[in-house]
């Protein structure tokens, strides 16, 4: 190789140029703000050694726009790649907020929707960490195109590979449609949030004053939209239980979830079964306890605890092979089911199936929530998709 050739030369300039991209000072803006740079979420989420990044040096669509000093920017706001996560093959993208608000140009979305069809390809969940202003408004229709793309790829991948979105600062406008296509949803409090119109616009419209913490924080969405799934109050444990989420599922959708050890730490005949429902219909009982003392110990990982809890879904281990569980929830409106708990639960088991994981079902129900509200907003179509979801089941 010529070390003293231009070719040379032009690459470690860009290697300068990538360091001074991510200097300290703009590490220090994320974090004090309460996150990690993309980069730093990327570190963390893989196995050490083990990413390969694509695209490192491509530049933003200068034909579409003068950047000024910005210009020469590599990577264009997102870094894209796969790797290993607990040895097995995994391909992600991490949105860089420090890079023109990590705003969605085209050449960005190129390099999202290439790592998705990667990950099609090769049968391997894809993950998206996102922290962006939406869509570039410099680019204009190039980067509403570019969304358009990422949505079609997330739906051709749909119930073929498992799809995880985690959300760890903005996303706003279109941003919000691809955790909302995805399978689940992490979000981290107090620093994420998302929306389709921003308080500014809900001021303008309906001259209303709201935070954007109020309007589409962690709580608000795992408690009362239900579109995220898991909320965890910073960046790190996001990311740890990320991972730990990521062992209960399988690659794809013609795999078996990975079989772990049986730790024999569950008797097959438990006697604390016998005590925990009470002889009276009227008194409530935790049907989490009833989980746990079925299940390996410590293997209950439950989804969207905070939305819909008077039905109880989560994944666990039996024998070291992964289940989902659905359970009515006596605790919480005597375990009735509702609209919001009819589409959690028609939502998880349409998941299960497609990805091989037997269900079990802990029944204890006095039926559909009975009134006006919930005929009106239509009790009858909601209910049917949990109906529908079991039925179509074909696993066991």
């Amino acid at each position: 190789m010529d070390l003293s050739g231009k070719n040379y030369k032009a690459f470690i300039e860009r290697q300068e140029a990538l360091k001074k991209q991510y200097s300290p000072a703009n590490a220090e803006k994320q974090h004090s703000k309460g996150k990690l740079t993309a980069r730093e979420r990327i570190n963390l989420l893989f196995d050490s050694g083990s990413f390969e990044e694509i695209d490192t040096f491509v530049t933003p669509a200068q034909q579409t726009v003068e950047f000024g000093k910005l210009e020469r920017t590599y990577g264009d706001g997102v870094i894209v790649g796969h790797g290993k996560i607990n040895g097995r093959l995994v391909f992600a993208y991490s949105q860089d907020f420090t890079v023109m608000g990590g705003s969605l140009g085209l050449v960005h979305a190129k390099k999202i929707a290439k790592i998705q069809e990667m990950a099609l390809k090769m049968g391997a969940p894809i993950i998206g960490m996102m922290d962006s202003g939406g869509a570039r408004i410099q680019e204009g229709v190039a980067s509403l195109s570019g969304y358009a793309a990422i949505f079609h790829n997330i739906i051709n991948s749909s119930g073929i590979i498992p799809q995880l979105c985690v959300i760890m600062g903005p996303a706003a406008g279109g941003a919000v449609y691809s955790p909302a296509l995805c399978d689940f949803v992490f979000m981290v409090n107090r620093t994420s949030y998302m929306f389709v119109t921003g308080p500014n616009v809900v001021k303008e419209v309906l001259n209303e004053e709201i935070s954007s913490e109020e309007l589409g924080g962690a709580e608000v969405h795992g408690r009362k939209s239900g579109v995220a799934h898991m909320i965890y109050e910073d960046e790190e444990n996001t990311i740890m239980a990320l991972k730990k989420f990521l062992a209960y599922l399988p690659s794809n959708n013609v795999e078996n979830p990975p079989v772990h050890a049986d730790d024999g730490s569950t008797p097959d005949i438990n006697e604390k079964l016998r005590d925990i429902v009470p002889d009276d219909p009227n008194k409530a009982y935790d049907v989490k306890d009833v989980i746990n003392l079925i299940i390996d110990r410590n293997s209950f990982f439950e989804t969207a605890e905070l939305y819909a809890p008077n039905l109880v879904t989560g994944f666990a281990r039996l024998k070291g092979k992964t289940i989902g569980i659905v359970a009515n929830q006596p605790k919480v409106l005597a375990g009735v089911l509702d609209i919001d708990s009819s589409t959690k639960g028609a939502r998880f088991i349409r998941f299960c199936d497609a990805f091989n994981i037997p269900i079990l079902t802990l029944e204890d129900v006095p039926g559909f929530l009975p009134g006006k509200d919930q005929e009106h907003s239509g009790i009858i179509r909601h209910g049917a998709k949990l109906l529908f979801a079991y039925s179509e089941a074909s696993v066991p």
